[in-house]
């Protein structure tokens, strides 16, 4: 096979046709892009770049279209005729009709963290059929942290050295669980943006610690059992969390909109905007119209 580079200089391998419905397959097949991407990620946020302004005013740079534009290059050979949904991809004008499955691709998940020299973003990929998120994939570049859904139904991390050339079968996986809730001690995950609703859930569940954290790390930290949730009311789209929740539900979490149901993909006329959700280490410990509700407090 001959190897060729695309227009921003990564090195692109043309994959031959995969079972991308297998995730050990699609696994090896994206891990040369994901490492690439996270190249061009570290190669930016170690020099700094220049801040650009979408038209919904959030901030996006020359790192999130590189990066991207090599995951959808992997993608396109992957799985071809298979829809991508991509976060610049929509930004910069692409529609999408009704699709029984897709990927969702957060190539940058984390922008404002990444401007402000925060190592806390990530690269999301997931593949979604009817509606659910059937496989997660996110990598943090600046640990080098790997979180995936496997073969077998379960969610499992390694390392993926950005200097190195490992292929999927030479890393070292290692098995996913997340821990049962101590009601006296839980640990919440928080945007750094997190507003006062959620606020309010917390202080109702009687959360001993609240860390804030940036990007989709927080569903794979709750999947590896380092925290118990992570409430989210403010604004949120599907290419943010899906991969996230394959993995954490993979690992025994569960994500659930407020009351309780999970949280669904593919909602296109909505232009893929979730509403407000919960990530759960295990089950739901609250949901609306409990006598807890923080609605009922003035949230």
């Amino acid at each position: 096979m001959r190897r060729g580079q695309n227009s921003i200089g990564v090195s692109l391998q043309a994959n031959p046709e995969i079972d991308f419905t297998n995730p050990d397959a699609l696994i090896a097949a994206l891990l040369p892009a994901v490492r690439d991407a996270g190249r061009v990620e570290m190669a930016h946020f170690q020099k700094g770049v220049a801040i650009e302004q979408k038209a919904d005013r959030s901030p996006v740079t020359v790192a999130d279209r590189e990066a991207e534009a090599v995951l959808l290059t992997a993608l396109s050979r992957i799985a071809p005729g298979v829809q991508l949904v991509a976060e610049e991809d929509i930004a910069a004008g692409a529609t999408h009709g009704y699709a029984r499955r897709f990927f969702l691709i957060d190539a940058l998940d984390g922008t404002r963290l990444f401007i402000r020299g925060k190592p806390e973003f990530s690269i999301n990929v997931a593949y979604v059929e009817d509606g659910r998120a059937a496989f997660g994939l996110i990598f943090l570049p600046p640990s080098e942290r790997l979180f995936v859904t496997r073969s077998d139904g379960s969610a499992y991390e390694a390392r993926l050295s950005l200097a190195g050339d490992e292929a999927f079968s030479a890393l070292n996986w290692k098995k996913l669980e997340t821990r049962a809730p101590d009601r006296n001690a839980l640990v919440a995950f928080n945007s750094r943006s997190t507003g006062g609703a959620s606020a309010h859930l917390l202080a109702e569940l009687n959360v001993h610690e609240a860390r804030p954290l940036g990007s989709a790390m927080k569903f794979c930290l709750i999947a590896a059992g380092e925290g118990d949730l992570y409430a989210r009311f403010g604004e949120t789209c599907e290419w943010d969390t899906a991969a996230g929740q394959a993995i954490l539900e993979a690992a025994g979490g569960s994500v659930t909109t407020l009351d309780g149901k999970p949280l669904t993909y593919g909602h296109f006329a909505r232009g893929f905007r979730n509403p407000h959700f919960v990530a759960w280490g295990r089950q739901p410990l609250w949901r609306s119209g409990d006598e807890a509700s923080p609605n009922a407090r003035g949230a």
